[in-house]
């Protein structure tokens, strides 16, 4: 049976075999819905047009980052008064354009850097304590080229050094993941750009018997985006815990690449954002 499979990781459910409750959606089916929600939800202007980070939002100095990664366990918590944010800030790209943007809290900025929910508490001594503040401005690479974007400095009485954090509030001005809407497990990962016409796609797939199967990338061309997906033969029937299988293959384009931006067919998504977590999603926490 031929089927488009989607990214399945080990231990999940994955359907197989000619019985199936529904009608399986073909490559055809998801790349056009893939390139329909592009094009009409308002993800293509956040992408060209606004703001997509794809570096990381906090900037860690090494020392300070020895200690986080030392100490592990600890949490992030307030132990001080905090600056009122400005009402608003500009970003300013390297080729002079700008854009008017909210801005997050010292404290939402600080729930940003934490890896844990804000409802959680720490015994005393095993969480770093913010007692200051400073708004500021750092640089940070984004999808338009460098930019010099509004950040908070976050001081702890107990970190060796500060941590600089994007202030600009993601969720107000839009982000890409948002703006599609739901979205299922893409199976495309990643690419690298081999030649104008040429990608090494690398691809995840889930596997019944954990044994490698038959796959076919697919593509679809427009003059505005690239979408990928692939097609996974062989499967048996059935159904199974699914064993989370990855593979590369080389796919040719009909033209050069270009700037076109590069879609997975399930998930809807750039592929670019399983590379850069925050140019797609919000980074605010």
């Amino acid at each position: 049976m031929l089927r488009l499979v989607m990214t399945l990781l080990a231990g999940i459910v994955l359907l197989g075999g000619s019985r199936l409750p529904f009608e399986p959606r073909t490559f055809e089916d998801h790349a056009a819905q893939a390139v329909g929600t592009w094009r009409t939800s308002g993800a293509a202007e956040i992408w060209h047009k606004g703001f997509v980070p794809v570096e990381d939002l906090s900037a860690i100095p090494p020392k300070v980052l020895k200690q986080i990664q030392h100490d592990e366990e600890y949490g992030w918590v307030v132990a001080g008064p905090l600056p009122a944010p400005p009402a608003g800030a500009q970003i300013r790209w390297d080729d002079g354009s700008t854009m008017r943007v909210p801005v997050i809290t010292a404290r939402e900025a600080l729930l940003a850097v934490s890896p844990w929910p804000e409802e959680y508490t720490f015994p005393e001594g095993e969480a770093y304590k913010l007692t200051s503040a400073t708004y500021t401005r750092m640089r940070l690479k984004t999808l338009r080229g460098m930019a010099t974007v509004p950040a908070w400095r976050l001081y702890f009485s107990n970190l060796p050094g500060p941590i600089d954090r994007v202030a600009v509030d993601q969720k107000a001005v839009g982000t890409v993941k948002a703006a599609v809407g739901d979205q299922l497990p893409g199976s495309i990962r990643d690419f690298e750009v081999l030649d104008e016409r040429t990608l090494l796609v690398s691809y995840d797939y889930g596997s019944c018997d954990g044994e490698p199967l038959d796959v076919r990338l697919r593509l679809r061309e427009e003059p505005d985006l690239v979408v990928l997906g692939i097609d996974v033969h062989g499967d048996a029937g059935g159904i199974c815990g699914g064993v989370g299988m990855s593979g590369k293959d080389v796919i040719r384009l009909h033209g050069p690449l270009g700037d076109r931006v590069v879609l997975d067919a399930v998930s809807r998504l750039p592929v670019l954002c399983d590379r850069a977590l925050n140019a797609c999603r919000s980074g605010n926490g």
